[in-house]
């Protein structure tokens, strides 16, 4: 199609990512409608919501059946799963990379031999499908030290052991627990941020930096979550830090998947820790973050659909992004018990006057004969934007003031990583 008014856009997903993308293409004055598969209460504000079909090739049939512009996939499992495959095989504009560039998410084994094949900095690490074979690595490497499930975990397939004794249970529960290979990897210290690339292939446009707070807990303790809250953008890398960034990890990630036959359309996410001796990578991911998304997107002020459509067709470089001299923050709201057991169906309000620059992106939401509910773990995500970052923590926290979520839990020290302290 033209670049005219009128195009249809279908995303996949029905999380908090998923809200903040089909928000940001609804925004779009080349944008005609937004439908989205399956989605969720929040997203049916403002898109057409449809069922998701199980198998990929079905999804992509969808696609060519709504006569979609552009396939926008936001979750991991479906890029594994080789949707964009699909879609690309049925003719279709799709944002998000195939299956074999998607394994730098799906197998951190894959990962980490791909960072060793073409010299990218990461932490030592060592791969077992036997848990003998790690825990003995894990008794000879001492702690701290982080066991990670190699496949697909929702960002919770991590931990960080103080000790040898929580590390070897972590191997033992990862294996119990039907994965079939773990990465063993050393303990980086230091900052962590998310840098996110948008990419068409071969040209890179990076966002905004964001800092992402994954553990449960206030300091940074608990359970690994799918992210807690971020901020975003983070001044923790000067104009140079970015460009060696750059040079030393961003661009031979990309060549090195061009390289390999597997070049990368969609996001790259690159999970950094800013470490004494520099830059590394924690993780690759290779779809939009989440929360990182409902802090980027709120910010960006280039058209949302004209930057994902550009990196599908393979136009990035007729593309120049622009943002808001604000900064974002978000607090996610969960339901007691996550990330372990929790309730659904817990009633939920909303005021309608939380502010202009207040969005409550919708994570695990349902319309239930009493109203609005809770359906997942992570129901809500609380945005704000502000002239700083300290001004855009504290209208998110009174935000989630306001909110009716009986139960709800969530951290109050988003932010904090980075000296801000107005959280109550």
């Amino acid at each position: 199609m033209s670049d005219t008014p009128g195009a249809r856009v279908l995303v996949i997903g029905s999380g908090g990512r998923e809200h903040a993308l089909a928000w940001g293409l609804a925004r779009s004055a080349l944008v005609g409608e937004v439908i989205v598969a399956p989605g969720n209460a929040g997203i049916a504000a403002l898109a057409r919501c449809l069922p998701l079909p199980e198998r990929v090739e079905e999804i992509a049939a969808l696609a060519r059946a709504e006569r979609v512009d552009l396939v926008v996939i936001g979750p991991e499992a479906p890029l594994a799963a080789g949707l964009a495959d699909a879609c690309a095989a049925l003719g279709l504009s799709v944002y998000g990379p195939s299956a074999a560039a998607a394994r730098l998410e799906s197998s951190k084994a894959h990962a980490k031999a791909f960072m060793a094949r073409h010299a990218i900095p990461t932490s030592p690490y060592g791969v077992f499908d036997d848990p003998a074979a790690a825990r003995r690595y894990v008794r000879e490497q001492g702690a701290p030290i982080v066991v990670k499930v190699s496949g697909l975990a929702g960002g919770k397939g991590v931990t960080v052991a103080p000790d040898v004794a929580t590390a070897e249970l972590a191997v033992d529960e990862a294996f119990a627990s039907g994965h079939r290979e773990v990465v063993v990897e050393g303990y980086l210290a230091g900052q962590e941020v998310s840098l996110l690339v948008v990419s068409d292939g071969t040209v890179a446009l990076p966002l905004r930096l964001a800092q992402d707070y994954k553990q449960v807990g206030d300091g940074d303790v608990g359970p690994m979550t799918g992210g807690m809250g971020t901020v975003a953008p983070v001044d923790l890398l000067d104009d140079a830090g970015l460009a060696d960034v750059t040079e030393r990890i961003v661009e031979p990630t990309l060549a090195g998947l061009r390289a390999e036959g597997t070049p990368l359309v969609g996001t790259l996410f690159v999970g950094l820790m800013l470490t004494a001796e520099g830059p590394q990578v924690l993780e690759y991911n290779v779809r939009f973050g989440d929360p990182e998304t409902q802090v980027l997107l709120p910010l960006l002020e280039t058209d949302l659909f004209e930057l994902l459509r550009a990196a599908a067709v393979g136009r990035l470089d007729d593309v120049e992004l622009r943002w808001r001299s604000a900064a974002a923050a978000c607090v996610v709201m969960a339901a007691p018990g996550y990330p372990g057991a929790y309730p659904l169906g817990i009633p939920l309000g909303i005021p309608d006057d939380l502010g202009p620059d207040v969005v409550v992106f919708h994570a695990g939401t349902t319309l239930a004969e009493g109203g609005l509910a809770s359906a997942g773990g992570r129901v809500l995500a609380v945005t704000a934007v502000a002239r700083d970052r300290a001004a855009a923590v504290r209208r998110a926290y009174d935000a989630v003031e306001r909110i009716t979520f009986p139960g709800a839990h969530f951290r109050r020290d988003i932010g904090g990583r980075l000296g801000v302290t107005e959280a109550p």
